[in-house]
């Protein structure tokens, strides 16, 4: 059900606590998430919906603003005793709000003055937020801010040429990827096969797989089977939309490495990956984040971002740090 609050605020302000609701909500999030630039792939409905479906850690508390009617802002939530937390926890790399451009300032009073109306939350907290969140513009009548610092996200910029990589990735990066694509071809017939809706549930089955070869199998991120549960709802909605960006190697018909990332609002994002340690001499990962690259050039993205940790790799490829923040607002006293 939706809640009204009784002191007007500049945009008309509810909360959906009924999933139904939440669910009969996608067209308009979706709208809404289309039109902000800042969005990331883990604000999109499709990916949120499906986390709620799969974990449902608590209750549901989606803040959302109307401007004569129309969708302007929404805030996903649940509460977990008196805090609230973003939906999409742990397996979002960013959190955030969603805000339309045209209602950012009323937009953003709207909401702190809704949350400062609750009687029954004191802390609001986003783990995991890019430097220009939106979420950071929250403020809050009488609560107190505190910002820390999160997780690394390595970032690489794209050129506009695919020929023009030599100027952003490192010399022996380069060598290294032609090298491995000389070893492909000299280990047999092979190929990259790219996701669709018909063949997305294979691919992220062997994707799976090879996680969990790659890694110990109870370090694998699927080790948990409501995370092969969730990616297997959220991957078809979000594929159709045009967001994913999933890429299987194969030779001679085995598939050697996977990789699963996003494009959106002019930004690659590489998610995930598996190999399998067999065809280790040839660095499936590196080719199939050569070709990814090379992929997101073509469409258009300026940057490459390599998401949540610090791993090696990613350096090697010529990426640099930029930090996610630790976002908490707490009631005082």
């Amino acid at each position: 059900m939706s809640l009204p609050y009784e002191r007007a605020a500049p945009s008309d302000a509810a909360v959906i606590t009924d999933p139904a609701e939440f669910t009969s909500l996608k067209p308009e999030w979706q709208a809404l998430w289309r039109r902000s630039a800042r969005a990331t792939p883990f604000q999109s409905p499709d990916w949120l919906i499906a986390w709620w479906d799969i974990f449902a850690p608590g209750e549901l508390f989606i803040l959302t603003l109307r401007q004569e009617g129309r969708l302007v802002a929404l805030a996903p939530l649940y509460r977990e005793g008196r805090r609230l937390l973003p939906i999409g926890i742990s397996l979002s790399d960013y959190q955030d709000i969603l805000i339309d451009p045209e209602f950012l300032d009323i937009a953003l009073e709207g909401l702190g003055d809704a949350l400062a109306d609750l009687r029954d939350v004191d802390t609001l907290v986003f783990d995991e937020v890019k430097p220009d969140a939106l979420a950071l513009g929250l403020s809050i009548s009488s609560w107190r801010e505190h910002l820390g610092s999160a997780s690394p996200c390595p970032i690489l910029p794209l050129p506009d040429r695919v020929e023009s990589l030599k100027l952003t990735v490192p010399v022996m990066r380069l060598r290294h990827l032609h090298t491995a694509r000389r070893r492909v071809a000299r280990r047999g017939d092979s190929a990259i096969l790219e996701g669709d809706v018909d063949n997305a549930g294979a691919l992220l089955a062997d994707l799976a797989r090879l996680n969990a070869l790659h890694w110990d199998s109870k370090q694998s991120v699927f080790s948990d089977p409501r995370v092969a549960a969730f990616h297997a709802a959220a991957m078809p909605a979000m594929m159709q939309a045009g967001v994913v960006r999933l890429y299987a190697l194969t030779i001679n018909d085995a598939v050697a490495g996977v990789y699963y990332g996003f494009c959106h609002n002019g930004i690659a994002y590489a998610y995930l990956g598996g190999y399998d340690p067999e065809y280790a001499f040839e660095s499936p990962g590196a080719v199939l984040i050569g070709y990814a690259m090379e992929a997101a050039i073509r469409d258009g993205c300026g940057q490459f971002d390599f998401l949540r940790g610090n791993e090696a790799y990613k350096y090697e490829w010529g990426a640099a740090d930029r930090f996610n923040l630790r976002f908490t607002l707490s009631r005082n006293g």
